[in-house]
């Protein structure tokens, strides 16, 4: 890989949830970026992890390659709205009827970049496999800013959908006082020479 077509990832936040069974399918039948072969998923406990197979075949096997991270938990999936059904026609029932609902596994793709996307050897065509998984998702929103090119850009998914994003540069509050809070250490009376 050169690295005259630089492609990184510098910030990135996710909220995004989707069925266990749904990301397992989606990854399946996924056309990959360039650079990914295969995508392989491992489970540890309630940990499940993405792994980025190369194309490459000289990157050895011992080199990691880019990884997506998520979460696993159980949620009762009813089918049709609870609210919904106590309210309607609540005087005409004498009895409660049980509503079906089933324990259904959910990958949670939570967090900022170190947590989610680990690992540099095809981090950008990971996070383009995590744009695709965030399209899937009826749950949850993608935010990024990345590098392609020299050119950076702006990515935002809610709810399965790509939204428009812009980067917008602005004064953080490190910038305030630039030094002045700091410890003098050459004046401090408490050391000595």
């Amino acid at each position: 890989m050169s690295t005259e077509d630089s492609r990184h990832v510098y910030r990135l936040h996710s909220t995004l949830e989707l069925p266990l069974e749904d990301l397992r399918e989606h990854i399946d039948e996924a056309k990959y970026p360039e650079g990914i072969n295969d995508v392989e998923i491992t489970r540890r406990n309630n940990t499940l992890i993405l792994k980025a197979v190369a194309e490459d075949q000289s990157v050895s096997k011992y080199t990691p390659t880019a990884q997506l991270k998520a979460s696993v938990t159980e949620n009762r999936v009813y089918e049709e709205d609870p609210d919904e059904r106590r309210q309607s026609f609540s005087w005409d029932e004498e009895e409660e009827e049980e509503i079906e609902s089933e324990l259904v596994e959910f990958a949670a793709f939570k967090g900022d970049r170190e947590t989610v996307l680990q690992n540099s050897l095809l981090q950008y065509e990971m996070f383009l496999v995590l744009c695709t998984i965030a399209e899937a998702a009826e749950k949850g929103t993608l935010t990024a800013i990345s590098e392609h090119g020299g050119t950076l850009e702006a990515t935002r998914i809610v709810d399965g959908e790509p939204r428009p994003a812009d980067i917008e540069v602005v004064e953080g509050p490190r910038d305030h006082g630039s030094g002045d809070g700091g410890v003098n250490w050459r004046d401090n009376k408490f050391i000595s020479d």
